[in-house]
């Protein structure tokens, strides 16, 4: 076909091709019941090989194996029907989708297995007997673990109190004020702080109250002070995170207002980032309500109430459930239940303080509509 170049009156040559049916974006797909049909066939078979395998040999039917085999044979299967019908990009997507769920399916499994193994186990002793008495004077069946309760939330509390207005303060100074040497040598020592090993953390709080009370130190605050050197870096950085995505036009809007850095920052960047302070503070007590070592190294252990956190030895859940595990006596599957439960209480607080921030992030994060 040929045109004429109004510029210089020289015939151009166009050339026309035909369009590809086959590399159209709107082509031929499979129907939404095919994956469906494709995973069940494949997980039939998969399943009817290793019971032929299981009989001809003799040995145990293996249901993990089966899966994984079915899984494979999907994944291959849904590729290549999907390449035949849909063409290759489309065949690219749904394998990558396949292994994605996959392997999110995967991550699952050992999260179920131990909310299982828990609950089946720790439900026996979910008794009020278990809630409202301690370990004093029991030395068999029966007893509770009040005194580990009241310990973990009494230590709990006292290190989230020093480490959250630190934390906060911390990360305030960093996206706020920080600038130089100084903002990044905080930043480095806060990255370091992050990995250290939670035994470290309870050997420097024993050492720093040992200088003041003498070797031999075992007080419920020096746990505290323990888990705030964990949390204090997890608020940092978690916060820090949230206040660095506070638009700038926000604080600009304010300044042009003639509102001061410090009231523009409690009043607009701290009410607009509540919401994912409030996660980054739940998830830090989360990270730290579970750790043992620096308890065991710090405030002990005991099988009495003990309300003052400035005062001698004081019980906690993990260390109750390490040590009704490890000091076994007579009945044993006494002092196993006792362990089961408390770890099923730790996770339902675990699960209590996650939901209670979505609930504080809900209430206090801001509202854009009318």
């Amino acid at each position: 076909m040929l045109q004429t170049d109004a510029s210089r009156s020289t015939p151009v040559a166009l050339t026309v091709r035909p369009v590809n049916a086959g590399s159209a974006l709107a082509g031929n797909r499979l129907s939404r019941r095919t994956p469906w049909i494709t995973l069940a066939a494949s997980l039939v078979g998969a399943f009817a090989l290793f019971a032929l395998l299981a009989a001809a040999s003799g040995s145990e039917f293996s249901v993990v194996g089966a899966i994984l085999v079915g899984a494979i044979a999907y994944v291959l299967v849904i590729s290549l029907l999907s390449g035949f019908v849909e063409g290759r990009r489309q065949a690219v997507d749904r394998c990558i989708t396949a292994l994605v769920t996959g392997a999110f399916l995967l991550a699952m499994v050992p999260l179920i297995s131990v909310g299982i193994t828990v609950v089946s186990n720790g439900i026996a002793r979910f008794d009020m007997e278990f809630f409202s008495s301690s370990m004093r004077n029991v030395t068999g069946e029966g007893g509770g673990a009040l005194h580990a309760m009241v310990g973990t939330l009494m230590i709990t509390l006292a290190a989230t109190i020093i480490s959250v207005p630190l934390g906060l303060m911390t990360s305030i100074y960093l996206v706020e004020y920080g600038r130089g040497r100084l903002a990044k040598l905080i930043t480095f020592l806060v990255d370091v702080m992050t990995g250290i090993p939670s035994i470290v953390a309870g050997l420097f709080a024993f050492a720093l109250f040992a200088v003041f009370f003498g070797p031999g130190v075992r007080m419920g605050i020096v746990g505290a002070v323990a888990l705030s050197v964990l949390m204090i870096p997890v608020v940092v950085r978690s916060s820090e995170e949230m206040l660095r995505l506070v638009p700038n036009e926000l604080r600009e809007a304010s300044y042009a207002l003639g509102v001061p850095k410090w009231r523009t920052i409690l009043k607009i960047v701290l009410p607009t980032s509540i919401a994912g302070i409030t996660t980054g503070i739940m998830l830090s007590i989360a990270r730290v309500i579970g750790e043992t070592a620096p308890l065991l190294i710090t405030a002990g252990f005991t099988a009495s109430m003990n309300y003052n956190l400035f005062s001698d030895r004081m019980q906690s859940l993990p260390v109750y459930v390490y040590t009704q595990f490890a000091n076994q006596g007579n009945p044993a599957f006494a002092f196993l239940e006792r362990a089961w439960a408390a770890a099923l209480l730790l996770i339902l607080i675990v699960m209590a303080l996650n939901l209670f921030a979505r609930l504080i992030a809900k209430w206090f994060s801001p509202k854009f509509g009318r």
